[in-house]
């Protein structure tokens, strides 16, 4: 008998993006999965691929076997008795739970894909590069979304970093900052420098939150400015028109501090 639904085969690229689509086809509350129902049709699915001669990963199976023990968990009588004493956990939770965090991701992406499109639909002038001097390059606008973004690969890298017992960091915003602007002097003027490996040198988590946050000041007082030479290439700081009039004074580092402190 075939599923009452219309799989196309071809579209998924998982196990969990499979599920996802059923569930969401059928405007299934995902906190409340009707796991028999979405079992056979998983395993109808299987089926059919078997029968086009499809070979499915690992993965597939590995995910019908878990269908099937969630399932048989939920047939089996519990005792109210126990119950009391030993609530049991809703056998979808961790299935729910994979589901959601895949879903984050593919939302993610999709929004990563739409961003280059958008991008590289954009009409630009070709002749603008005749006026341009040749160590400059007009660069692209640097989102918030794409300043987070490698903010949370190099956090993620540093976790893999060699760690070593270090005196405890004292370092503050008005620090990376000052540590910021001098790295830019000592640069020349016309050029950029790459914003990864600023963080990467960096010994600690809390001096990498500190010098981010200080990336975010100096853009907003026109200190610096973020640009990228391609879609979703490396971000590079610049001087920005008021690099030369930027100070930290007394009263700015408490306001700042005060800030970041509320």
């Amino acid at each position: 008998m075939s599923s009452p639904l219309h799989v196309h085969l071809e579209q998924y690229d998982g196990p969990l993006d499979l599920l996802l689509d059923l569930i969401r086809r059928q405007q299934i509350n995902i906190y409340d999965i009707p796991i028999a129902s979405i079992t056979q049709q998983y395993l109808d699915y299987m089926q059919r691929a078997a029968g086009l001669d499809i070979e499915l990963s690992a993965e597939f199976v590995y995910m019908a076997a878990t269908l099937i023990h969630i399932k048989s968990r939920m047939l089996l009588p519990r005792d109210p008795e126990l119950e009391k004493i030993d609530p049991q956990e809703d056998p979808r939770r961790e299935l729910v739970e994979r589901l959601l965090e895949y879903e984050r991701y593919k939302s993610a992406a999709a929004m990563l894909k739409e961003k280059r499109m958008v991008e590289e639909a954009i009409w630009t002038n070709p002749q603008i590069q005749h006026f341009l001097p040749e160590e400059e390059h007009p660069g692209l606008a640097v989102t918030l979304f794409d300043l987070v973004k490698t903010f949370e690969q190099v956090l993620e890298r540093a976790k893999n970093r060699p760690t070593y017992q270090v005196t405890r960091e004292d370092v503050s915003v008005p620090d990376m900052m000052l540590f910021l602007k001098r790295a830019l002097a000592e640069a020349p003027a016309s050029r950029g420098i790459p914003l990864v490996p600023l963080f990467e040198q960096l010994r600690s988590r809390r001096a990498m939150i500190c010098l981010f946050l200080a990336v975010l000041e100096m853009v907003k007082l026109q200190a610096i400015r973020l640009t990228q030479k391609e879609s979703f290439g490396e971000i590079e700081v610049r001087r920005d028109k008021g690099f030369d009039e930027f100070q930290i004074t007394p009263d700015s580092v408490l306001k700042i501090e005060e800030e970041y402190n509320a």
